[in-house]
């Protein structure tokens, strides 16, 4: 998403002069997405709602935007189709983090799940012989099956929690703009 809004803002510098409102709205609609995924970062509100770029207060007004340009020449003609079709691409982007951001592991499972693997360590300790070797190879393996839930549940909210996909390639993005 970074590496396609540096290139729609180089791509309308290069169109040129008349192209500078678009990227104005460019910057706003880059700013209140970084608010909108990842709100500690920002001033701005929370959740990854619809808006930001993608939307009618972002991606579409742009899109709108670019649509309207009269261009003059051949090459104006092609930037403006290839603008046309990175805003595309962003607002698909966009909608592809909007939908994908609900929970996908659903409680009923993770709770059958859960109940299963201690169900088989209550059968395992009670079986096992009483000793050092077999209370440490339960433990170990209690922690591991921890962890791993811990990892499934972390890399099912991308944007926040331990692990979380960084915010620093739109910041960084929202440096370039403009330049």
């Amino acid at each position: 998403m970074a590496a396609n809004i540096i290139v729609l803002d180089r791509t309308l510098t290069h169109y040129g002069p008349e192209t500078r409102e678009i990227r104005g709205v460019l910057r706003q609609a880059v700013i209140r997405t970084i608010g909108q995924i990842w709100p500690k970062d920002s001033e701005a509100g929370g959740g990854l709602g619809p808006g930001g770029l993608g939307t009618q207060t972002g991606g579409e007004v742009i899109y709108d935007k670019i649509q309207e340009l009269g261009p003059r020449t051949e090459a104006q003609r092609a930037i403006q189709s290839q603008a046309e079709s990175l805003m595309i691409n962003l607002a698909q982007t966009r909608w592809l983090l909007f939908a994908q951001s609900a929970r996908a592991i659903s409680t009923p499972f993770l709770i059958v799940v859960v109940f299963w693997l201690s169900m088989l360590f209550v059968s395992f300790g009670l079986f096992a012989p009483l000793n050092a070797t077999a209370i440490a190879t339960l433990l170990v393996i209690a922690i591991s099956s921890a962890g791993a839930f811990f990892l499934i549940l972390e890399l099912d909210r991308p944007f926040s929690g331990l692990i979380h996909i960084s915010s620093a390639p739109l910041y960084n993005a929202l440096a370039l703009l403009g330049r």
